[in-house]
């Protein structure tokens, strides 16, 4: 298993875009969390097999119904802490 933080920039605030990330990473059986930040982007950590990963990031980039996602930044890194479920942050 290995941690993927990625920082989602575009229109990802108020347009159901965490909901969904929780959603999409519970249906792949990922790990992690979802927030938003205060620059309006939304920050992902997650963890899981690097195939499960990187079929995450594509949903990531195609986003809620109501999101326009403009950009994901992924950075790889190794586990730090475990998490046991996908949880949403506020």
């Amino acid at each position: 298993m290995i941690e993927m933080l990625a920082v989602v920039t575009g229109k990802v605030q108020k347009v159901a875009y965490r909901a969904y990330t929780q959603e999409s990473a519970t249906e792949l059986g990922i790990v992690g969390s979802v927030q938003n930040m205060s620059n309006g982007t939304v920050q992902v950590v997650a963890q899981a097999e690097p195939d499960v990963l990187k079929e995450f990031v594509e949903y990531l980039n195609e986003g809620s119904l109501m999101s326009e996602v403009e950009g994901v930044s992924v950075e790889w890194r190794s586990v730090s802490k475990t998490y046991d479920e996908f949880s949403l942050l506020h």
